[in-house]
């Protein structure tokens, strides 16, 4: 058997749905059970290869639906400019080098192939552009050898991308997509012809072949949950949740507004077999809301989505008064609040200090509210990070997100013993803190003003730092016990188990 994960994209900055299926991936490997993760998007920024390792994941556990067709494996980019070189037939006149940038230049004017390096100081090509005339007309992208190509003519004084061929490890095309404009592109295979991407999705799961044993798991739905539904064979159907599942300002006693990212799930919930959250207190209000508006009752299981492995302890004191966040940085984060609330606080507790890490598009936003409260000598930016063992050197974590399923970063925080400060969103904050006992909660609906609600937490914030830290670290590591990674790795057991997988 094998339990298949269905997703859409990847980048470097993920959210909490990709980590989720990285912290799965591990588990599944423990309990040796076969895995694959699935992704259906066009990635063409990064060898995808490179941002699921980075989320570590392993090559053999990646079903890429773009280079499924083929037999290309997936692998790390090692395609070398010298090979570039070679299969160029022109002559080249001039190699200039610009950080990770190389231009090879062929004799003519303005004729040259802008060769993109895996880094400033690699051997290693990930895309080549070539230009004639000025004029872009292609591009290769490259992991061990050419992966596909895309085409361009000129149109309306830019580049206009018609075509992209994909290739076997031979060069030979495995198959062709066409493109015009905004219409659907159509896909050109030896033996057929697909009409949609949407098509594609249902032919590339259909190919699958799942079978009795088999575990389909769905963590993003869009564009691709019918195609699942109606083409996951034999294999049992498996809904992950991870935000919340419904909009309560547009809920009453007679009608509920479902997530939308969830609403084709629960409305076609006779073709799946079980639902997965992530804290019981989820569990409980879908299981009401499944009988209150639906008139059903689905199985859900209640698994973590993500585990750890141990209680991490400091072996040295932790920094005083320094507090630390970790999030993608978007707007639903609002990481700016936790910037204007540390700045309130610090002017009670002038010690104080706040670590922002990640990435995201609202980094220029909070870095100007930074420089604006002249705030950078005690908060910092400190980028993406493999954060694991830097919980330990903080004395809090705080967060001001309104949208946690779960809360990853909250889960490693509380593994590290940290006290946790942040608002009373379902479902992590109050799944992972006992208010006064190891954080604390600030009330929040979205009837509070930000202003009000970044006075709360700056109020918090003070009020953290005259309690008993001591006490508060030793109760946040005592709730962390619950979600060690033996006791969530047997709940998946369990699941599987009980959904007909292996002994």
């Amino acid at each position: 058997m094998t339990v298949y994960s269905f997703n859409l994209g990847i980048g470097w900055a993920n959210s909490g749905v990709e980590y989720a299926e990285a912290y799965r991936a591990k588990l599944l490997r423990n309990l040796k059970i076969p895995a694959k993760f699935i992704f259906t998007d066009l990635v063409l920024n990064e060898n995808i290869e490179h941002l699921t390792a980075n989320l570590g994941l392993k090559d053999e556990e990646i079903i890429w639906m773009y280079s499924y067709f083929t037999d290309i494996k997936i692998a790390k980019t090692t395609y070398t400019l010298e090979k570039l070189k070679d299969s160029l037939a022109a002559k080249i006149v001039d190699e200039r080098r610009d950080g990770a940038v190389i231009h090879l230049y062929f004799e003519g004017e303005n004729n040259w192939v802008a060769a993109y390096m895996k880094d400033p100081t690699s051997s290693y090509v990930e895309r080549a552009e070539f230009v004639s005339n000025n004029c872009l007309y292609r591009k290769d992208y490259y992991s061990y050898t050419r992966v596909l190509t895309e085409y361009y003519t000129p149109r309306d004084n830019r580049a206009y991308l018609y075509q992209r061929r994909f290739f076997n490890e031979d060069g030979t095309t495995a198959y062709e997509e066409l493109l015009d404009g905004d219409s659907e592109s159509l896909f050109r295979f030896p033996d057929k012809v697909i009409y949609s991407k949407a098509e594609l999705v249902a032919y590339f799961i259909a190919q699958l072949k799942m079978k009795t044993g088999d575990i389909a798991l769905l963590d993003r739905a869009s564009g691709i949950a019918q195609q699942l539904f109606e083409n996951k064979g034999q294999a049992k159907l498996g809904v992950m949740i991870h935000a919340d599942h419904f909009s309560e300002n547009s809920t009453d006693d007679n009608y509920i507004l479902w997530n939308n990212y969830y609403d084709y799930q629960f409305n076609n919930s006779e073709v799946v077999d079980f639902y997965v959250v992530a804290t019981q207190a989820q569990n409980d209000l879908l299981t009401n809301h499944f009988k209150k508006y639906l008139h059903q009752q689905p199985q859900i299981y209640t698994i973590p989505v993500g585990s750890i492995e141990k209680l991490n302890k400091p072996t040295k004191p932790r920094r005083k008064f320094a507090l630390m966040t970790a999030s993608r940085l978007s707007a639903e984060k609002h990481v700016d609040w936790l910037v204007e609330a540390v700045v309130q606080a610090h002017e009670n507790l002038p010690k104080l200090t706040l670590d922002i890490y990640g990435e995201g598009e609202s980094l220029e936003q909070i870095r100007e509210s930074i420089e604006k409260q002249q705030a950078g000598a005690y908060i910092h930016l400190l980028g993406h990070q493999d954060i694991q063992d830097k919980y330990i050197n903080y004395s809090a974590y705080v967060t001001a997100s309104t949208t946690e399923g779960f809360g990853l970063s909250l889960l490693e925080a509380l593994g590290s013993g940290l006290p946790l400060v942040g608002l009373n969103v379902r479902y992590g904050m109050q799944t992972f803190v006992d208010n006064g006992q190891n954080g604390f909660v600030c009330p929040w609906s979205e009837a509070v003003s930000s202003p009000e609600v970044i006075k709360n937490l700056a109020a918090e914030i003070c009020k953290l730092f005259e309690q008993d830290l001591q006490k508060f670290e030793s109760n946040s590591y005592t709730k962390a016990k619950n979600f060690l990674e033996e006791k969530v790795q047997a709940s998946w057991k369990e699941l599987i188990l009980a959904q007909g997988g292996q002994n």
